[in-house]
C-alpha cells in the first residue's frame, strides 16, 4: 500500500500545484459559456425542454468539463512518462498493474471532480440550481471522471507522438460532446438527426445528468448508469489487458 498510495499521492498532488492550468480555465471558459450562450443568446432562445436555457444549459457544462479534464490528466501524464521512459520504472516496480492503472485513474477523476466543482460553482453565481437528486449526481461524476480518465489512460498508451494524444479529443471527443445534447433538447433536431444523436454515448451522460439535477427524464435513467457501468468495466479491462502486454520483464 506504500507504493500505491505514494502513487496516488504524486498524481494528486500535481493538480494542486499547477492550480492555474488545472482550475482557474475551466472556470473561465465556463464563465464565458454563461455569459454568452446563457444569458445574452439563452435569452433569445427562450426556453428548452421546459427550462430556462441557462438552466438546461448548466448541467452539460459541469459534465463536458469533468470528461474534457479527467481525460486531458491522464493522458497527458501517461504520454509524458512514456516518452521520457520513466514509466518503465513503475512496469518493472512491485506495484501490480492494478495499483499502477488506479494510480494514474486516480489523478484524472480528482481533476475531474475539482473541475466540476468549480464549474458548479460558477453556475451557482448565474442561477439557482436545486438538485432534485445529489447521490446520483455524484455517481455519474464519479462513473464518467473515471471512464474518461481510462480513455485519457489508453489514448496516452497508445500514443506514439504529441499529435497523436490530440487526435481523440480534437476528432471524436468535441464531436461527441457537441453533437450531446449540451446546448440543445434531442427534440429541436431534424427528424432525420434524432435517431442519429441516439448512438452517441454522451447524449446519454449528459441526459443522466440532467435527470439529477432537475427530475426531467428525457432518458431511460437505468439502462443509461448500467450502460455507464459497463463502459468502465470494458475500458478497464481493455487497459489491463494494454498495459500487462508490456514486453518489458517483471521481476
Amino acid at each position: 500500500m506504500i507504493g500505491f498510495m505514494t502513487l496516488i499521492r504524486r498524481e494528486t498532488s500535481r493538480i494542486f500545484r499547477l492550480w492555474q492550468q488545472t482550475l482557474v480555465p475551466p472556470a473561465m471558459t465556463s464563465a464565458l459559456y454563461f455569459i454568452i450562450f446563457g444569458s445574452i443568446i439563452g435569452s433569445k432562445v427562450g426556453t428548452m425542454s421546459e427550462l430556462p436555457f441557462i438552466n438546461f444549459m448548466a448541467p452539460g457544462l459541469v459534465i463536458m468539463s469533468v470528461i474534457i479534464q479527467s481525460y486531458q490528466n491522464v493522458c497527458s501524464v501517461v504520454y509524458i512518462e512514456k516518452f521520457q521512459k520513466s514509466i518503465e520504472e513503475l512496469l518493472v516496480s512491485p506495484l501490480s498493474y492494478h495499483e499502477i492503472l488506479w494510480g494514474y485513474i486516480s489523478g484524472g477523476i480528482l481533476r475531474g471532480f475539482l473541475t466540476g466543482s468549480v464549474v458548479f460553482i460558477v453556475a451557482e453565481c448565474f442561477l439557482n440550481i436545486h438538485i432534485a437528486h445529489p447521490t446520483l449526481m455524484l455517481c455519474v461524476l464519479l462513473f464518467t471522471a473515471t471512464l474518461f480518465s481510462i480513455v485519457g489512460l489508453l489514448n496516452g498508451l497508445w500514443a506514439n507522438s504529441f499529435d497523436h494524444t490530440v487526435f481523440v479529443p480534437t476528432f471524436i471527443l468535441t464531436p461527441l460532446i457537441y453533437l450531446g445534447g449540451v446546448f440543445y433538447s434531442i427534440d429541436a433536431l431534424p427528424a432525420f438527426w434524432q435517431p442519429v444523436v441516439l448512438w452517441n454515448p454522451i447524449f446519454y451522460l449528459i441526459g443522466l445528468f440532467r435527470y439529477a439535477f432537475y427530475d426531467i427524464v428525457l432518458i431511460d435513467t437505468v439502462v443509461a448508469m448500467m450502460a455507464l457501468w459497463l463502459m468502465v468495466i470494458v475500458l478497464y479491462s481493455g487497459a489491463y489487458y494494454v498495459i500487462s502486454q508490456t514486453q518489458l520483464v517483471r521481476k
